[in-house]
């Protein structure tokens, strides 16, 4: 079993993709003393999916050097193991025991369930503080025009996928712009003319360029690289018959859910799917060199992460790409492969050049960051905690534990108590089911459950588990109902 912050530590001190000479130290920041604020989300990107945590099967120079630029976490994870309840998490600084969107739960004819009314996000809390806030990529926490919808949860623009099921296709029918709906001409029938994240990409440029003068919030939920496998012929060309053996997926592609959800057909699904992290790469960088070029570097955070683990549909071998980094479990899991995500911060003179931190850290974390560095009270009943004190390199309050829940798959919680890991499965037929324990400090793996060897711990989990778990007339435990 690799160690995986070892890994991490070495290949950024080492790694050879750095090329410094790309990203000119611009000094030209504008006269304005209120940070912005760019937040990159992966959709279902693995821990092991960078070259800087030892991804070998292709490189991500950009990201990496973020990282190199920046602070890189070894021990940051993802509000939940799907997307919706994570970015639910991320958005209102609470966990999934408490924040209000807690599944992935679809309506008709698009979209998914809102976010209520009532909810604190941080879009909301920025804008009422003067900043202009943009989102652009994939929403997923409600339809257009409902209460969840992102113009009414904080958000002056957005472009993208409002739904999450129209985001598994990279060749959409439609993009929406705020709530009119764009048609996409180009992909009417079977055609893909027009590739969903470029588009998407070229808005969130044009949003950098048109408020570099004022104090902005960009959140940038890329649908990269989410299922299904499928990237434009320029960059898949790059790595056609390199990663070998390919082994062709045989998908949807007629019928009714065809660019509605269901996954196209890949011939060449490893190709596919480098190619797709390639340009999510590529991104990342254009994204870093706008800011650059429009002379507001220094005053502006840049954070890149992923909503959770890796995923192993529509064609894709993270066998193959070792995508969990040898941690245990995928997306829908919440062991640490379901949820740990590489994260890196940078903020040039700020935080520290080519630094880690090994603080226990989550998406929760976020809102309390935000509100730190705007000088606001954050809301009551949040779970997160200020990464800002991290970031300085100052004395930093650390979590008394972290806690998921997740109601497929049988119903599941987690908790995270130090080095201490507790899991406990099948919660919809039994809500005391017995708790998996593991030592992360001496079994990154998760592969040697010692529950019966510590009681007292397991007690201290369970009570945690029962205490953090509230009622949801919406999203619940079977054994609720």
């Amino acid at each position: 079993m690799h160690q995986i912050r070892n890994i991490v530590v070495i290949t950024i001190l080492t790694n050879t993709l750095f090329n410094c000479s790309n990203y000119k130290n611009i000094n030209k920041t504008k006269n304005n003393s209120r940070p912005n604020i760019v937040y990159i989300l992966a959709d279902d990107l693995g821990y092991g999916e960078l070259s800087l945590t030892g991804q070998k099967k292709f490189s991500t120079p950009n990201i990496d050097q973020l990282a190199k630029d920046g602070m890189f976490f070894t021990q940051h994870y993802s509000g939940s193991t799907v997307c919706a309840p994570s970015r639910s998490t991320l958005l209102t600084g609470q966990h999934t025991g408490h924040t209000f969107i807690r599944g992935n739960k679809s309506v008709q004819p698009e979209g998914q369930y809102p976010l209520s009314s009532s909810t604190v996000t941080i879009s909301e809390l920025l804008k009422s503080k003067g900043y202009i806030t943009g989102a652009f990529g994939k929403w997923g926490l409600g339809i257009p025009t409902s209460e969840g919808d992102p113009n009414k949860q904080g958000f002056d623009e957005f472009y993208g996928y409002n739904c999450q099921r129209i985001a598994h296709n990279y060749y959409p029918y439609h993009i929406w712009n705020n709530q009119k709906k764009e048609i996409l001409e180009e992909n009417i029938g079977t055609n893909t003319k027009i590739y969903g994240p470029e588009v998407i990409h070229k808005k969130a440029l044009e949003f950098l360029e048109k408020n570099k003068d004022t104090s902005f919030f960009m959140y940038y939920p890329s649908i990269i690289p989410h299922a299904e496998l499928a990237a434009p012929e320029k960059y898949l060309k790059k790595f056609r018959g390199k990663l070998l053996p390919e082994k062709s997926y045989q998908g949807i592609d007629s019928g009714k859910r065809y660019k509605n959800g269901g996954y196209s057909s890949q011939k060449e699904p490893n190709a596919a799917f480098a190619a797709m992290v390639h340009l999510l790469d590529q991104q990342v960088g254009d994204i870093r060199r706008k800011i650059e070029e429009l002379g507001i570097s220094e005053n502006t955070l840049i954070i890149f992460t992923s909503d959770n683990g890796p995923h192993n549909v529509g064609g894709k071998n993270s066998t193959f790409f070792n995508s969990n980094a040898n941690f245990r479990g995928y997306k829908r899991d919440l062991y640490e492969g379901g949820i740990r995500v590489p994260m890196i911060a940078y903020w040039p003179k700020k935080i520290k050049a080519n630094s880690i931190s090994n603080h226990l850290s989550a998406f929760w974390d976020f809102l309390p960051t935000v509100c730190d560095i705007i000088k606001t009270t954050p809301p009551e009943n949040i779970d997160g905690i200020s990464l800002l004190p991290t970031f300085f390199g100052k004395k930093q309050k650390k979590h008394k534990f972290l806690y998921w829940e997740f109601l497929e798959k049988g119903g599941k919680q987690a908790v995270r108590l130090g080095n201490w890991k507790g899991v406990r499965l099948n919660m919809t037929n039994n809500k005391n089911a017995p708790i998996e324990l593991y030592n992360l400090k001496s079994d990154i793996g998760e592969e040697h459950n010692i529950a019966d060897k510590y009681p007292d711990i397991v007690k201290q989990i369970a009570n945690i588990m029962k205490d953090q778990h509230t009622y949801s007339d919406i999203f619940h435990f079977k054994y609720e109902d």
